[in-house]
């Protein structure tokens, strides 16, 4: 998968002008409405690599007109999530932006722990790696996320967002 997230100088317009894309596609070839709001927390979503939470979208909900209530976010998040446009990322409590909506996978996170910048990375040799390390012991899985937290190649050389 890209790790866009850690290209300095990164242009997201571009990653949010190809997320709505996919999203507006994705939601016509499942026939699901992909409604004004839903598209504006998509959009605010990508505007950076970095998770965000669920309050922290509320001002710009209220500033575009829209209800904002936490309700309202957390149904937007939900149908996002369940059309696989974004990701939440557990141990922050917020979202990300999937840039591979249109395949069904499991998320595995790089998260720079200095600015916050998140990549996805390809699971699956990791969820090979997990299933056969449960099956050793009997366990099934059913689920898993992975989340990895170390410094994003901007942040180690003094570069990141808040270096």
């Amino acid at each position: 998968m890209d790790n866009l997230a850690f290209e300095s100088g990164h242009d997201h317009q571009h990653c949010i002008d190809q997320a709505l894309q996919q999203a507006r596609q994705l939601c016509r070839e499942r026939q699901q409405r992909l409604t004004p709001v839903r598209e504006l927390v998509l959009k605010l979503i990508w505007q950076s690599h970095q998770p965000i939470g669920a309050y922290e979208l509320l001002p710009a909900l209220a500033e575009a007109g829209f209800n904002s209530a936490p309700p309202t976010v957390y149904r937007a998040l939900e149908f996002l999530q369940e059309q696989g446009l974004v990701h939440r990322i557990a141990s922050l409590n917020a979202f990300v932006g999937c840039p591979h909506p249109e395949q069904s996978h499991q998320g595995c996170f790089l998260i720079c722990r200095q600015c916050h910048s998140t990549s996805e990375l390809d699971a699956a040799p990791v969820r090979a790696s997990l299933e056969q390390s449960a099956h050793a012991v009997g366990f099934v899985i059913e689920q898993e996320t992975v989340e990895v937290t170390g410094l994003c190649p901007n942040c180690q050389r003094g570069e990141g967002r808040d270096a």
